[in-house]
């Protein structure tokens, strides 16, 4: 029976090791794909955190206490930052005046961001 828990668990840490791979090579190619800033942003904050979290989780599948309690602080940081760090990316952004360059983009900011450069209006 134990044999069979330890292939299990093996098994289960292979699977989500290759989840998380698959989702944080997804991300990157979102940030390759993506036309602006903001989609670019959006793509690595979801990708890296999405990702990690599942590579972190393939971790955990070892039992140690001592890995799992490092895994939830990397985690809790992960999680912390994350959002943190792509609000200041995007507002910097915002600051410059960057131009949002995707079809049909829609600036809920009221400061045209979605217009072409020429056609730009100060509020």
């Amino acid at each position: 029976m134990a044999a069979i828990l330890s292939w299990l668990a093996a098994w289960l840490a292979d699977v989500l090791v290759v989840f998380g791979t698959f989702v944080v090579t997804i991300g990157v190619y979102g940030i390759i794909r993506m036309p602006d800033t903001f989609t670019r942003l959006h793509a690595a904050s979801k990708a890296v955190f999405l990702g990690v979290i599942v590579l972190l989780l393939a971790s955990t599948v070892t039992g140690d206490p001592d890995i799992i309690m490092r895994v939830a602080v990397i985690a809790f940081f992960l999680l912390i930052t994350t959002p943190v760090s792509a609000h200041v990316i995007a507002k910097a952004m915002f600051e410059r005046d960057e131009r949002m360059r995707a079809p049909r983009a829609i600036d809920e900011s009221g400061h045209h961001l979605n217009e072409p450069e020429d056609t730009h209006r100060e509020p």
